[in-house]
C-alpha cells in the first residue's frame, strides 16, 4: 500500500514536471503592438487567448525570454497594463480589463468587514453591487485588480479643466458621496484622494461648473481627468467665493476670494469692472478715499501690502492716482487677499497679501473678451498655439481721455492730459502630465498733467516665470523667477531757468522654490526657499533745456538681498480640530556699494551730527538682520456648519515707502532698511466665528483683530524727504497699535444675492522719543491718516429674469484724520500758521450710492458673441464727498477748502462681449 502510494506520487510529479518544461519558451519582442505579441505566443505554443481587440489599442512591448515559462512571459507583458490574465483547462487564456477572475474564494473572506487591510492569506476580491436608480450614471474602472495587494485604499488624482478653453478650475470640490470625503482642486485644477477599494459615486460642486457625477470603480491607484462645462445659469450672480463650506471648513482666518468673472453688476466709477475696488467693499479693506492710491487693510499702511500678479510685485496697482485700477479684469482669474493667517511662503510685507492670478488661455479655439466704457476700453484675445497644448493669453487697455479733454469747450482743460494704458501677455504650455511653464509679461505707463507746466508719469513692468513639476503623487514643486520695477518722474517745464526734470526707481529679483508633500490624509507640509534682491535708486534730478541752472543731483542706490526659508504643515488632528503651522525664517542683508553715516549717541540727529562715514565696497554687506516669523492658525467644529477659528502671524518688512501725502507723488521715495533704519515688524492675533445657514446659500462670519507694530516709519514735522542724501534725519520710527472687529453676511445664490460687510477698526501710531525735536503729539498715540473707525458697504444684485437684472452699491465711512491749523502768529512782520496735534481732526464723512441696470445677451451656447450691456449711475445722490482738505492764506486771512474728485452723479453706459 505504501509503495503504491510512493509510485502514484512520483508520477504526480513527474507529469508536473513535464508541464512546466513543455511551457518554457523563448521569444524575442522588439516594440511590438499588444496583439501581434499574443499572435506570435500563440504560433510558438498551443495556447488560445480570448480578448477584446479594443482592449489592447496603445499598448506595445519590449523584451527577450529565454526559456521562461509562460506565467512569468505574461505577468511582465500585462504589467504595465490595465489586462490581468486567467488560465483554463484546454490552454485557454482568458484576458479581462480592470478586474481578476476568482476560482475559489480567498481565505477568511468571511471574517474581514469590507474596507479592512487584509493581514494573512490573498488580498480579498471586489464585490460590485448592481446598479439601480442610477443607470444614466457613467461607470468608470481605475487601475487593475491584484491578488497580491492587500490594500484596502487607493490613491486618485487628476485635472479638472472646462471642457470648452481647456483652462484649469481651481477651488472645484471633489467629493466620494458614498464615504463622505472629499478634496478641493488647487489653482491649477489638480487633486488627489485617498479612495477605498470599490464602487463608489463621484460627484463635483462648483458655482462656475455644471454639477457631474460618474460612479468609480477604484481597483488600485489611478488617474482621472475632469472634463466640466461651464454653467451658463449664472452669468448674471455676484459671488464672491466659489468654495461650497470652504469658509467654514478651512484653518486659514481673514482670506477674501474673488472671482473676477462674477463681478461685472457692481457699479463702479465709468462703468470699469474693478477688481481692486470691489476689494474695498469687503470689511477690514480700505482706501483714503477716491483718488488714494493703494490700500488700507486692518489698519496697515498702503506700503505694507504685498500684490503680486502671477508671483511678481506690481508696486503701483492703480491708474491715474487710484480712480482706476491697473489690472485688466478681463485677463485676470482667480485673486486670493491674505488679510489675517499669511502662509508662511510669503514674506516682506505686514498687512496683507494680495495674490492675484492670470487665467490661462483657451487651449482648444480662438476666443476673446472685450468692453468699451465712455472713457476706457479693455480687450483681452485667447489664442491656442498648440491645440489642447499651449496657449497665449493678450490684453491691453486704454483711456481716450486725452481727446475728450482736448475736445471739452473749457479754455482751462486745453493744455491738460490724463492718459494710461496696460498690456499683459501670458504664455502657458503643458509638456506633459507631470511638467508645465507660464510666462508672464505685464507693463503699464499713467501720464497726467494738470497744469501747464508739469508732465508727470509713472510705470510699472514685470515679468515671471513659473516651471511646475509633479514629482510623483505625493510630490510637486514650483521653479518661479521674476522681475518687477517701478517708476516715477516729474518733468518741470514753466520757460525758465527752474526747469527740471526728477524721478526715483525702484526694482527687485526674485528667485523661489515652492514645494508640496502629501505625506498622509492628515499631514499636507508646504515648504521651500526664496531669494530676493532690491536695488531702489531714491531719487534724482537734472537740468531741463540749455536755459535752466537747476544743480543735477543723484542720490546713492541702495542694494539689499532678502532671503527666506520656510515651512508649514496643514495637520488634521482630528475630525474636529484641524492645525495650519508654519516658520519662516527670513534673512536681509544691507549691500554696497553705498555710505555709512554714524551719528553721536545722545543728541538728535542731524547732518551736524554725523561722527563718521563708512564706505563700503560692491556687494560688501553693511548691515545684517534676520527675522524668525511663526504662522499658526487653527480651526475647531462647534457644530457641522459652525466653526471657531484662530490664529497668530509674526511679519517682517525691510523696505518703507515715504510719504507725506494720501496719494503716489514725486516726494514719495522708497527706503530700504539699513544701519539707520530698522526693519518694521509685527504680531497679529485673530480670533473668529463662522457660520453658514441654508445649504451653504448664506455665508456669515465675525473676525477681531490686534495688532502690534514695532519700528514704524513716519516723518517728522515739516520733514524734506524727496532728495535728501541724509533721509534718516527726517524720519522716525515708533510703536504701531491697530484692533477691530469685522462682520460680512453673503448670499450667493437666488434671485437676490450680494453681501453687506461691516468693520469697526482703529489704528494708530506713537512716536516718542527723549528729544522733542523727534516726538510727536507729545509721545502720545495718535490716529493714522487712514484710521477711519466705521466702515459699512452693501453689495447686491436682484435678477428680474435671466437676462435683466438691478445692481446697487452702497458705501459708509467715517472721514479720515486731518491736521487743521488752530491759530497764527507774527514773527518778524510776517504771519505763520499755528497746526493743531497731527491727525486730531477729521474731514468729513464719506458716503456714496451706485446703481445699475444689467443686460444679458441670449444664453445660446452656438452664439458666436455673447454681450452683456451696463448701464450704471456712480455717486446717485450726488454727495459732495470731500476727498481733502487744506488751507489757503489770502491777504492775511487763512481760509479752508476741500477738494472732491466726483461730486455729481456720473453716469456711464458700458458694453461688453465675448467670443
Amino acid at each position: 500500500m505504501k509503495f503504491s502510494f510512493f509510485i502514484i506520487l512520483l508520477l504526480v510529479c513527474f507529469v508536473s514536471f513535464s508541464q512546466e518544461t513543455q511551457h518554457k519558451i523563448s521569444v524575442n519582442f522588439q516594440d511590438a503592438p499588444l496583439e501581434e505579441v499574443i499572435l506570435q505566443l500563440e504560433s510558438k505554443t498551443n495556447l488560445k487567448f480570448y480578448f477584446i481587440e479594443e482592449w489592447l489599442a496603445g499598448y506595445r512591448f519590449t523584451g527577450a525570454f529565454e526559456n521562461t515559462s509562460l506565467e512569468e512571459i505574461l505577468e511582465k507583458i500585462f504589467k504595465e497594463t490595465l489586462l490581468n490574465f486567467y488560465r483554463m483547462e484546454g490552454n485557454k487564456i482568458i484576458l479581462t480589463r480592470n478586474n481578476v477572475i476568482y476560482d475559489q474564494f480567498p481565505r477568511d473572506i468571511f471574517n474581514n468587514s469590507a474596507g479592512s487591510t487584509v493581514e494573512r492569506g490573498d488580498a480579498q476580491p471586489v464585490f460590485i453591487a448592481a446598479e439601480r436608480g442610477q443607470s444614466n450614471v457613467k461607470t468608470i474602472y481605475i487601475g487593475k485588480e491584484d491578488k497580491t495587494n492587500k490594500t484596502r485604499n487607493f490613491l486618485l488624482k487628476g485635472f479638472a479643466v472646462e471642457v470648452e478653453s481647456n483652462r484649469p478650475l481651481p477651488n472645484l470640490t471633489v467629493i466620494i458621496k458614498d464615504r463622505n470625503i472629499g478634496t478641493v482642486t488647487n489653482e491649477q485644477g489638480y487633486y488627489e484622494l485617498l479612495v477605498p477599494i470599490g464602487s463608489h459615486l463621484l460627484e463635483t460642486s462648483s458655482l462656475d461648473t455644471k454639477p457631474f457625477q460618474v460612479r468609480l470603480v477604484i481597483y488600485n491607484n489611478g488617474e482621472l481627468n475632469l472634463q466640466l462645462e461651464e454653467n451658463f445659469e449664472q452669468l448674471g450672480e455676484i459671488l464672491l467665493a466659489a468654495k461650497s463650506n470652504q469658509n467654514v471648513r478651512q484653518a486659514i482666518t481673514g482670506l477674501e476670494q474673488i472671482n473676477v468673472g462674477e463681478i461685472k453688476t457692481i457699479p463702479l466709477v465709468l462703468g470699469e469692472r474693478d477688481i481692486l475696488k470691489v476689494a474695498t467693499t469687503l470689511p477690514g479693506i480700505s482706501s483714503a478715499g477716491e483718488g488714494a492710491a493703494g490700500f488700507n487693510v486692518r489698519g496697515g499702511r498702503a506700503d505694507q501690502n504685498l500684490i503680486l500678479l502671477d508671483d511678481a510685485v506690481l508696486y503701483n496697482p492703480a491708474h491715474f492716482f487710484g480712480i482706476f485700477s491697473a489690472l485688466n479684469p478681463f485677463t485676470s482669474g482667480e485673486v486670493n487677499i491674505y488679510k489675517g493667517s499669511i502662509p508662511a511662503e510669503y514674506g516682506g510685507r505686514l498687512s496683507s497679501v494680495f495674490d492675484i492670478k492670470t487665467k490661462k488661455a483657451n487651449t482648444q479655439k480662438f476666443a476673446g473678451e472685450a468692453s468699451i466704457g465712455p472713457v476706457t476700453s479693455s480687450l483681452a484675445l485667447e489664442i491656442p498655439v498648440v491645440k489642447e497644448q499651449s496657449a497665449l493669453l493678450l490684453g491691453g487697455r486704454s483711456t481716450y481721455s486725452d481727446w475728450i479733454l482736448q475736445n471739452l469747450d473749457e479754455p482751462n482743460l486745453k493744455n491738460t492730459r490724463a492718459s494710461f494704458y496696460d498690456i499683459i501677455a501670458k504664455y502657458h504650455h503643458v509638456i506633459n502630465d507631470n511638467h508645465d511653464v507660464e510666462v508672464t509679461g505685464y507693463f503699464s505707463k499713467d501720464v497726467f498733467s494738470i497744469t501747464s507746466d508739469s508732465l508727470f508719469s509713472y510705470d510699472n513692468r514685470l515679468g515671471s516665470l513659473r516651471y511646475n513639476h509633479r514629482f510623483n503623487s505625493k510630490n510637486r514643486g514650483s521653479l518661479i523667477v521674476s522681475n518687477s520695477n517701478y517708476n516715477f518722474n516729474i518733468d518741470y517745464q514753466g520757460g525758465n531757468a527752474n526747469d527740471f526734470k526728477s524721478g526715483y526707481r525702484i526694482s527687485e529679483t526674485e528667485v523661489k522654490y515652492n514645494l508640496n508633500y502629501l505625506y498622509s490624509d492628515k499631514h499636507d507640509f508646504n515648504y521651500g526657499m526664496s531669494s530676493k534682491l532690491y536695488v531702489v535708486k531714491p531719487g534724482r534730478i537734472e537740468p531741463f533745456g540749455e536755459e535752466s541752472t537747476v544743480e543735477p543731483l543723484n542720490i546713492s542706490s541702495e542694494k539689499g538681498l532678502e532671503s527666506s526659508l520656510y515651512v508649514a504643515d496643514n495637520f488634521k488632528i482630528n475630525e474636529h480640530l484641524l492645525i495650519t503651522a508654519g516658520l519662516r525664517f527670513s534673512l536681509y542683508n544691507s549691500l554696497g556699494p553705498g555710505i555709512q553715516n554714524n551719528y553721536e549717541q545722545g543728541i538728535p540727529r542731524s547732518e551736524f551730527t554725523i561722527i563718521e562715514v563708512q564706505e563700503f565696497g560692491s556687494n560688501e554687506i553693511m548691515q545684517t538682520y534676520v527675522g524668525p516669523e511663526v504662522r499658526f492658525s487653527a480651526r475647531y467644529f462647534l457644530a457641522p456648519e459652525l466653526s471657531l477659528k484662530g490664529s497668530y502671524n509674526t511679519t517682517y518688512q525691510y523696505i518703507h515707502t515715504l510719504s507725506n501725502n494720501t496719494t503716489v507723488s514725486p516726494t514719495d521715495t522708497y527706503k530700504l532698511s539699513d544701519n539707520n533704519i530698522k526693519p518694521q515688524s509685527a504680531s497679529q492675533y485673530t480670533l473668529g466665528l463662522y457660520k453658514n445657514f441654508a445649504h451653504d446659500m448664506y455665508e456669515t462670519s465675525v473676525e477681531g483683530y490686534y495688532r502690534e507694530s514695532k519700528d514704524m516709519l513716519d516723518f517728522k514735522v515739516g520733514a524734506q524727504l524727496f532728495l535728501n542724501e541724509n533721509i534718516e534725519t527726517e524720519v522716525l520710527q515708533g510703536e504701531g497699535q491697530a484692533y477691530g472687529v469685522e462682520f460680512l453676511i453673503r448670499k450667493s445664490l437666488g434671485k437676490l444675492n450680494g453681501w453687506i460687510g461691516y468693520s469697526y477698526s482703529r489704528s494708530f501710531l506713537k512716536l516718542d522719543s527723549e528729544f522733542r525735536e523727534e516726538r510727536i503729539n507729545n509721545g502720545a498715540f495718535f490716529p493714522a491718516n487712514f484710521d477711519k473707525p466705521h466702515d459699512f458697504s452693501l453689495v447686491g444684485n436682484y435678477k428680474l429674469t435671466k437676462r435683466f437684472s438691478l445692481s446697487a452699491n452702497f458705501v459708509y465711512q467715517t472721514g479720515r484724520p486731518v491736521t487743521f491749523p488752530i491759530g497764527k502768529y507774527s514773527f518778524n512782520g510776517a504771519d505763520y500758521v499755528f497746526y493743531s496735534d497731527r491727525n486730531k481732526f477729521r474731514i468729513p464723512d464719506y458716503y456714496r450710492l451706485d446703481v445699475s441696470f444689467n443686460v444679458e445677451g441670449n444664453h445660446r451656447i452656438q452664439k458666436f458673441v455673447h454681450s452683456f450691456w451696463n448701464v450704471s449711475v456712480y455717486n446717485v445722490l450726488g454727495r459732495n464727498n470731500p476727498y481733502s482738505v487744506f488751507f489757503v492764506t489770502e491777504n492775511g486771512e487763512v481760509k479752508a477748502y476741500q477738494s472732491s474728485i466726483f461730486s455729481i452723479p456720473i453716469p456711464t453706459i458700458t458694453y461688453n462681449f465675448r467670443f
